[in-house]
């Protein structure tokens, strides 16, 4: 008998094949992500009385939860692992140093403006809570390029190994689609389905779809070719007349299996428009520490959490100095990933200590690659935009920012998650990065000549995280979420891990919002 797969597996799988966007599809598929549900800022009425919050983490719900607390009149006190303010919300620029688990350190050689987003790097139109607080903070966006027709799609098992451009794929599959259906409707195949009426309003829209001739057939010539592109495009003067690329089989277009990357567009996630920070996803990081970083003690690693009738006490570390101290409020606000809480001693009851540990933590990697001049511009026109391959770095990300900047760029070189993720993660980093470059070059062979340097961030070796974000599976979620969110006496959670967003700076931000909303309304009680 054939074991039906778990959702993880399927999740694994679908990382493995189409990459880590295709995961996030399949996981809102699955019903792991939603919209953002956020409708303005959070209102705290009444006097706190001079009640105090301990939090800890200062990544964006860490922030957040500081911003709005003492607003309200609730004294605040913040705690973090790191050296800077942000958590995943991180970049990295030339100049930069990171030590991963392991002790291996890079020193980022980026050029002066480069830089690479570790974690997150876009921001959908419908995250209302995040595009609300960057225009607070006066946080500059500019758009994310998601998808660029002018990109590849590419499997080392398809067309040679040739990489396809997205626009020749996305046509000859639509074309293959709507021929095949179009003569299931003349064979009136469809009658049942279909009223005399709608057929023909079906075949025509069938030829606009998919860019069929009359005869309801998708063939090489002028119509195919103003969707997918042309062999020699259309100019002016005596050598103006253009020439009609070759269209694919339909039997090579299916075999091919690069109709998987298409549907990534067309995620609610990853429909226009998105947005990026101009300068970096940190510049969302720098703005809340602007307004709260007076309230942090930064290089504080937390050791124990201990509560009691009155409190909470949190025991910490100095990363540095190795000094040791305590923090203590009334409530504690907890941020800490839960694959780093699960392993720091805490007094919470049995439910909250379950749903700690029964989240396990995504595999994922990026590897930022400097390159000694924009070549995907200068020679392929590809100006923003995601590449999408089988090979184990997954994706190529181009960068959307300064177009036609004379001078070196920066690639998003990598992005597995699942198997391939864990992979690059037990090599050193500067294996990772020639192997970025080795199998980066197969579909751009400009690699092998114009590579400078590059940073390599396997999220498995964060010391801070230990994993890319909380990967919940549906009987986790059924049996643990609840539980994970409730308050247990004075210690509350937030973070991504805590919300319907995995994975997105808006479910870390909404789970802040809320927990704070539901600890006000006990302070107001007491």
């Amino acid at each position: 008998m054939t074991e039906t797969p778990t959702r993880r597996d399927l999740l694994n799988q679908i990382g493995a094949i189409a990459g880590g966007s295709a995961v996030y599809l399949a996981m809102t598929s699955m019903g792991f992500a939603a919209e953002s549900d956020y409708a303005g800022p959070v209102k705290l009425e009444g006097d706190p009385k001079g009640a105090s919050v301990l939090i800890l983490g200062a990544g964006v719900a860490g922030m957040a939860a500081a911003l709005e607390l003492r607003k309200a009149g609730y004294k605040v006190q913040v705690l973090d692992y790191n050296s800077r303010a942000g958590g995943r919300t991180w970049t990295i620029r030339g100049g930069d140093t990171y030590t991963e688990l392991g002790g291996e350190t890079q020193h980022c050689r980026f050029a002066e403006g480069l830089y690479i987003n570790p974690g997150p790097w876009r921001i959908p139109y419908h995250h209302k809570g995040m595009l609300d607080y960057c225009k607070r903070l006066g946080v500059a966006l500019e758009p994310f390029i998601q998808v660029n027709h002018n990109a590849y799609l590419h499997s080392k098992n398809a067309y040679d190994g040739k990489p396809q451009r997205y626009r020749e794929v996305q046509a000859d599959y639509h074309g293959t689609v709507a021929e095949l259906l179009a003569k299931a409707v003349n064979a009136d195949k469809l009658d049942d389905a279909v009223s005399k009426d709608d057929r023909e309003r079906l075949l025509l829209s069938l030829r606009s779809f998919g860019a069929l001739g009359v005869d309801g057939r998708y063939r090489t010539g002028e119509y195919a070719s103003s969707r997918r592109g042309y062999a020699k495009p259309p100019g002016g003067g005596l050598s103006a007349e253009p020439e009609s690329s070759v269209i694919s089989s339909s039997s090579d277009v299916l075999k091919s299996g690069l109709w998987r990357a298409l549907a990534v567009a067309l995620d609610y996630d990853y429909q226009t428009t998105l947005f990026q920070p101009v300068g970096g996803m940190d510049m969302i990081a720098r703005a809340f520490a602007r307004e709260v970083g007076d309230l942090i003690r930064l290089n504080s690693k937390v050791t124990a959490i201990r509560q009691d009738e009155t409190g909470v006490t949190a025991s910490w570390c100095h990363t540095v100095t190795g000094e040791m101290g305590q923090s203590r409020a009334d409530y504690c606000l907890c941020t800490i990933p839960l694959s780093i809480l699960s392993q720091i001693e805490m007094n919470v009851g049995p439910k909250l200590a379950d749903a700690i540990g029964a989240v396990p933590y995504a595999p994922g990697m990026k590897i930022g690659l400097q390159f000694k001049r924009r070549f995907w511009e200068q020679d392929e026109a590809i100006y923003g935009g995601i590449s999408y391959t089988d090979l184990p770095i997954s994706t190529i990300g181009y960068p959307a920012t300064d177009y036609f900047k004379d001078g070196p760029g920066v690639l998003l070189g990598a992005y597995p998650f699942g198997p391939y993720a864990y992979e690059f993660t037990a090599m050193t980093p500067a294996e990772r990065i020639a192997k970025a470059v080795e199998f980066g070059a197969v579909i751009h062979p400009q690699y092998r000549s114009e590579f400078e340097h590059g940073v390599a961030v396997g999220w498995h070796r964060v010391p801070w995280s230990m994993g890319c974000y909380g990967q919940w599976s549906s009987e986790a979620r059924a049996k643990h979420y609840r539980n994970l969110c409730a308050m247990d006496g004075r210690i509350l959670l937030a973070g991504e891990h805590a919300s319907y967003i995995p994975a997105w700076q808006e479910g870390a931000l909404l789970s802040s919002l809320d927990a704070i909303g539901r600890l006000h309304q006990r302070v107001m009680a007491r």
